[in-house]
């Protein structure tokens, strides 16, 4: 089953000049990056900030959108296999050019690899992804988000410990319990509850997520800015750069080569699925390198510099997604 086309009542959304999405997105990126360098924002503030977002207004924005009347669609598998079959392709390349490097083992591999797929969904995806492509794009926007993180975690979390003395099913247990303490994930869930159900939050309720959900944004892109200032350019900058550009060129370009040429879906669900695909390297990946402590320099600096390429090839990318 393919997924459905918009309905015939609802004209679809005029294309968005790729600068109009960018400039703010990344300007807001600059002025959280400025505000912490001139010290307007202390790292406690920024750590404050990011924990906001991932808690409480990314979670609103979640339910509010997902409970939205009249948004609907059906997700097939040629969509799910066009993005993870791209963050497979990077995943594997960023894993085999860290190997025949001196002095990065097995585990270390496996988090070049998960650098080079692990998009910055939160911080710059969500905001992004609604302004390019609105309500066409919100429904396999969020559905993506809700697998996203237990895929991609979850295997990188396996490999990682794949040589581990912990039973397969206490791993996966521990798994369970680090999604059913993400408020992403947690939110998630709610919102596709709440939407099977028929249950549309209205009166207060809705007026505070719509609060909240308003600020998501903003803050996201001003705690991502004011972050940046931690982490260190000049680790190891070819390798960083290589992850960088493979999480920034090579998996939106497998994802929009299986998306638009291979199988068949709707623009926006393409769309949608290549841009998720081209955002810089994902927080998640650093905070696993921190876990695992290893290669944590090379990834901050994979961080960092995708974040800093990301402008170039994002308005690459929405100009070839009809966004000129």
């Amino acid at each position: 089953m393919r997924p459905t086309d918009p309905p015939r009542s609802r004209k679809p959304s005029p294309p968005v000049n790729a600068i109009t999405i960018i400039v703010p997105i990344f300007g807001i990126i600059l002025i959280g990056w400025a505000a912490a360098v001139a010290g307007l924002l202390s790292e406690r503030v920024s750590d404050g900030l990011s924990e906001y977002v991932f808690a409480v207004a990314v979670p609103a924005l979640i339910i509010v959108t997902l409970t939205r009347p009249g948004l609907d669609g059906e997700i097939a598998w040629s969509y799910w296999i066009s993005y993870f079959g791209g963050a497979g392709l990077s995943w594997l390349v960023g894993s085999l050019i860290a190997l025949r490097r001196t002095g990065i083992g097995r585990q270390g591999a496996i988090l070049h690899g998960f650098a080079a797929s692990q998009s910055n969904t939160i911080f710059v995806g969500v905001p992004m992804i609604l302004q390019a492509y609105g309500d066409e794009g919100a429904f396999p926007l969020f559905l993506l988000l809700a697998v996203h993180l237990p895929i991609m975690m979850g295997f990188a979390t396996f490999l990682l410990e794949a040589e581990g003395d912990k039973p397969l099913l206490v791993r996966l247990r521990s798994l369970a319990l680090v999604l059913l303490k993400n408020p992403i994930f947690v939110s998630l869930l709610i919102g596709m509850a709440l939407k099977v159900l028929h249950v549309t939050p209205g009166g207060p309720v809705k007026a505070i997520l719509d609060a909240f959900a308003a600020t998501a944004s903003t803050c996201a892109l001003v705690a991502l800015g004011a972050g940046l200032r931690r982490y260190r350019v000049m680790f190891d900058l070819p390798g960083a750069l290589v992850v960088a550009l493979l999480k920034c060129v090579l998996h939106p370009l497998a994802v929009w080569v299986l998306a638009f040429h291979v199988f068949a879906m709707p623009p926006a669900y393409a769309g949608v699925a290549t841009l998720f695909a081209a955002m810089p390297v994902g927080i998640n990946s650093y905070l696993l390198a921190m876990r695992y402590k290893t290669e944590t320099g090379l990834i901050a600096a994979s961080v960092l510099v995708s974040t800093l390429i990301a402008p170039v090839t994002t308005i690459a990318w929405l100009t070839l997604l009809g966004h000129a």
